[in-house]
């Protein structure tokens, strides 16, 4: 697939940007980006475990909604556009206790009011716990002002 990002940006970047945020709360670190992915890893420990002592789905979905969106934000010009999310659905495969999830997002359409990402959450093992699929809002800017992420 061809470069997808409307922006260039480092990785060095999103993590400054995302820092003091609820990604930062749940240890979530962008590791990777790519012509057409972008990943972030998630600790699996205290912060993101359920009381039964494995890997909260919502810490998953958390992660899921995180690298979709900021990918997403990605993809748009921000002086005309700007990503929010639509709906989200997270299928849960394999539970995990402990170690750090990867999460890679993928674009299955990149339109000019939607887009819909594809983000597949492994283990260190490349073992699959979860997949995603997010669906992703382009709205118009009223107000050409600055842009949060930058």
């Amino acid at each position: 697939m061809k470069q997808i990002w409307f922006i260039p940006v480092t990785i060095e970047e999103i993590n400054r940007w995302s820092s003091h945020r609820l990604m930062d709360n749940l240890g979530i670190e962008f590791t990777a980006i790519g012509d057409d992915y972008l990943q972030a890893k998630m600790p699996v420990d205290e912060r993101t475990i359920q009381p039964l002592g494995c890997l909260h789905g919502g810490a998953s979905c958390v992660l899921a909604e995180t690298i979709g969106s900021v990918a997403a934000h990605f993809c748009v010009d921000p002086k005309l556009k700007f990503c929010v999310g639509l709906e989200i659905n997270v299928n849960h495969v394999k539970s995990m206790r402990s170690g750090w999830v990867s999460a890679t997002a993928r674009p299955l359409h990149l339109g000019q009011s939607t887009q819909i990402w594809d983000i597949q959450i492994r283990n260190e093992q490349q073992t699959l716990i979860a997949v995603s699929r997010l669906t992703i809002a382009v709205l118009n800017k009223k107000n050409t002002g600055s842009d949060s992420f930058r």
